[in-house]
């Protein structure tokens, strides 16, 4: 009796097991394919940054920029968006796509981020067609 009481728990500790290993699986594969749908968006077009002014040149006046759905921008190589001016800090802002909404976050910057002329304080919710200044840099988000 007491070795099938042990077989019985030892199945239902193995199910359970089996269980959690499935329910981890499935987030798994569900952030994955979220991941997959978000890189789709940022192929396809969710947003662009026009370049309208640039004094130093980098980016190039006309310029459109490809946005997937996390941006840094600053005169760091390594952002997303690499800005050559003497007024935008390394790591200057952070422009990202949430839900159904762009958000420009400044990062600290030491001359700030405008939007259509107003510095940021805080994460700022776009509309295509409002104007980043970042440093001498202007830039109009796009569709």
């Amino acid at each position: 009796m007491l070795r099938i009481l042990l077989l019985v728990l030892q199945l239902a500790f193995l199910g359970l097991l089996y269980l959690i290993l499935f329910g981890f699986a499935r987030s798994l594969l569900r952030d994955l394919r979220g991941a997959e749908r978000m890189e789709r968006a940022s192929r396809t077009g969710i947003g662009r940054l026009a370049v309208i002014e640039s004094p130093d040149g980098e980016p190039p006046v006309g310029r459109d920029i490809a946005l997937g759905a996390i941006n840094s921008i600053g005169r760091n190589v390594n952002n997303t968006i690499y800005v050559e001016d003497d007024f935008v800090s390394a790591n200057h802002a952070m422009l990202t796509f949430r839900g159904r909404s762009w958000f420009i976050e400044d990062q600290g910057s030491t001359n700030g981020t405008y939007v259509n002329g107003h510095r940021v304080e805080r994460p700022v919710a776009l509309s295509y067609g409002d104007e980043l200044t970042i440093g001498r840099v202007r830039m109009r988000l796009e569709r």
